[in-house]
């Protein structure tokens, strides 16, 4: 069986259509799975040994430069990519015109069936037209984990039941970076590009003076200027705290993979850190937990939630009970 997956962007979008994947190989494994997505978030889904083919898509670049003869030869080819392989299944997750147009491209094997998903969810930015390019399209209630929402629509197709926990299946990456700590680390992830979703410096502050007793390091990376000016301002006032240098995805993903703890807002970095299973707070302060909280493992603790931001005590006990379970391992 041949499927395509087209799952374009955002970070922590694609990091939630991935549990898909280990789900189709559970029940088919030989089943060959090719994914379709932006160009940003190729090392991303590399990161699953279990898909096949990544095929990378520019979208956001090539409409800069749709003149250009070199972006006109990076479309031609990006469609040939594309009809290379008859599909089975082409699954689109993502409910937009743009991915219902990449899937209208996509060649079907003789009875190959293009899904897609029938509604969106609450807050989503589903758009209806998309439909139009489906032959079944699957309903999913309004209020369906992001992760839960793809498994579902595989699982209408191929005819099997969602019955276990979510399962990732990223590899670990082999980077050592000189900024790497030797010893147990903490890290804050702190910067999200929404000015409402991210918690107030003093909580950060007061959250450092708390975990001085483990006597580990708290890295601040960040991704924009404006993120480093605000990591700068919060390292001042935190004994324990290192402001990293600008990483590289691969870095980043390699920070949030090895840390001792991974506290940090509704961001995709945040999202990655649970996907591994690494010890996780996620703190919602503008968005709905329903959404993207971690569940499928005892490793992440939820806090907040949509103009509900949790405070500093709450993130303490959190932190206490994480160290309980760990030490009952």
């Amino acid at each position: 069986m041949k499927i395509l997956l087209i799952r374009v962007s955002s970070l922590g979008d694609v990091l939630h259509n991935m549990p898909m994947v280990d789900d189709i190989k559970a029940h088919y494994p030989d089943a060959q799975i090719d994914w379709v997505v932006e160009e940003a978030y190729v090392n991303l889904v590399n990161l699953q040994p279990k898909v096949n083919k990544v095929i990378a898509y520019a979208q956001r670049r090539w409409r800069k430069s749709l003149g250009s003869k070199k972006t006109r030869a990076e479309i031609k080819h990006f469609y040939r990519t594309l009809r290379e392989e008859a599909y089975d299944f082409i699954f689109d997750t993502q409910g937009l015109l743009k991915t219902g147009i990449i899937m209208g491209m996509a060649r079907k094997a003789p009875n190959g069936k293009k899904v897609g998903l029938a509604n969106g969810t609450e807050g989503s930015g589903y758009e209806g037209i998309s439909r139009i390019f489906h032959d079944l399209s699957i309903p999913v209630d309004r209020r369906t984990h992001a992760v839960l929402r793809g498994r579902l629509v595989a699982a209408a197709a191929l005819n099997y039941p969602v019955d276990t926990p979510a399962s990732f299946g990223l590899q670990k990456l082999d980077l050592q970076p000189e900024w790497m700590p030797a010893t147990p680390y903490i890290v804050f992830f702190h910067g999200t590009a929404g000015e409402s979703k991210k918690w107030s410096r003093n909580n950060w502050i007061g959250t450092a003076r708390d975990l001085q007793v483990t006597g580990w390091p708290i890295l601040l990376p960040w991704g924009s200027e404006a993120e480093r000016i605000e990591a700068d301002a919060m390292a001042e006032h935190m004994s324990n705290a290192r402001v990293l240098p600008k990483l590289s995805m691969q870095e980043a993903t390699v920070l949030a993979q090895r840390a001792a703890l991974v506290i940090g807002v509704d961001t995709g970095l945040v999202h990655i850190a649970a996907a591994y299973e690494t010890p996780t707070i996620e703190l919602y302060c503008d968005s709905p937990k329903w959404k993207t909280e971690g569940n499928w493992s005892e490793k992440i603790i939820n806090l907040g939630d949509q103009g509900r931001p949790p405070s500093v005590a709450e993130v303490e006990i959190a932190f206490e009970q994480l160290l309980s379970k760990l030490s009952n391992d």
